[in-house]
C-alpha cells in the first residue's frame, strides 16, 4: 500500500482540480479521512484475522462495493458537508475507491479484493511501479521508508498534482 498519508493525494487534486465551490471542505476533509479508512482493516491482523480473509488487509474494505457503501452514507450528509447529494456521492467514491486502485499499483502484498462481495480473488495492476509501504509505525519510521516516500512523490503526488493542476486549466477556460 501507498503510506497512508500518500491516500489523501487523489481527494486533495480533485478539490484542487474542481474548486471549493464544487468540493467545499468539510467534503473534501471527509474525502480526505474516507481515502484513508480502508486501512483500517489492519487492525484485524492485531486481532488474529488472517491476511488472506476477505476481512484481512487489503480485503472487503478495499473494494468498490465498500467505496460505493461508505460514499452513499455519507452523501446522506450532504447538507452538512454543504454539497449536492449526487456532487457528495461521486466525490466520495472517488476518494474512498482511490485507495484500492493505488493499492494494486504497489508491489508488495497479496493483491486487492476489488470486486468483493462478487469474487474474493485479489488482483494487482499489470504496472506495479508503487513501493509497498511498511505495515505500523515502526517500519514506517526505517530506512525503508525513504524509498516508499520518494516512489509515492514520484508515482502518486507528482500525477495527482497535474491531473489538479490540468483540472483547474480545464475549469478556468
Amino acid at each position: 500500500m501507498p503510506s497512508i498519508f500518500t491516500h489523501v493525494a487523489v481527494p486533495l487534486a480533485l478539490r484542487l482540480g474542481l474548486g471549493g465551490k464544487a468540493v467545499p471542505t468539510r467534503l473534501a476533509a471527509c474525502g480526505a479521512i474516507g481515502s484513508m479508512l480502508p486501512d483500517l482493516d489492519v487492525l484485524g491482523l492485531r486481532l488474529g484475522v488472517p491476511y488472506a480473509s476477505d476481512f484481512g488487509h487489503r480485503g472487503f474494505t478495499h473494494s468498490l462495493f465498500f467505496a460505493a457503501l461508505l460514499a452513499l452514507v455519507g452523501a446522506c450528509f450532504y447538507r452538512q458537508l454543504r454539497a449536492r447529494f449526487f456532487a457528495a456521492l461521486l466525490f466520495l467514491f472517488a476518494a474512498v475507491a482511490s485507495h484500492g486502485l493505488l493499492d494494486t499499483l504497489t508491489n508488495g502484498g497479496g493483491g486487492i479484493e476489488l470486486l468483493w462481495p462478487w469474487t474474493s480473488e485479489r488482483y494487482f495492476a499489470p504496472v506495479r511501479p508503487i513501493e509497498v509501504s511498511p505495515l505500523g509505525v515502526r517500519g514506517f519510521f526505517s530506512p525503508r521508508a525513504i524509498e516508499v516516500l520518494k516512489s509515492e512523490v514520484i508515482w502518486v503526488w507528482t500525477p495527482a498534482l497535474a491531473a489538479g493542476l490540468a483540472l483547474l486549466a480545464a475549469r478556468r477556460r
